[in-house]
């Protein structure tokens, strides 16, 4: 399992329940991005969401390829790549749809408290 400061992979749905669990628990803001290998702008988001998650600590990053986890990907209703979910307590509080840099910045800000 990924450290504090880097993006968590979650390639089965196991390992995702998982991460939602620790999610609740820890009360932190988790950014979700659904992904996919092939997907130019999904490439083009991944360091610098990186980059985020090793200059914000206090919020989880998960990474979910929609291909691989396809029921979690409909349960979340995505439906374009990138998407990223945000949520809190696993309350889905806020969605940004694209490889949107500032946009995800500033979610991130609005609900990281």
């Amino acid at each position: 399992m990924a450290a504090e400061g880097q993006v968590i992979g979650c390639h089965t749905v196991a390992a995702w329940n998982d991460q939602l669990l620790k999610g609740n628990e820890s009360k932190k803001l988790m950014v979700v991005d659904f992904t996919a290998s092939w997907c130019g702008p999904c490439r083009f988001i991944a360091p610098f969401l990186a980059e985020l998650a090793k200059r914000l600590p206090t919020v989880t990053f998960l990474k979910v390829d929609v291909d691989e986890l396809e029921s979690v990907a409909k349960d979340w209703a995505v439906e374009a790549m990138p998407t990223f979910v945000f949520l809190k307590e696993g309350n889905l509080v806020d969605k940004v749809v694209g490889a949107k840099r500032d946009e995800l910045q500033q979610t991130i800000a609005k609900h990281n408290t």
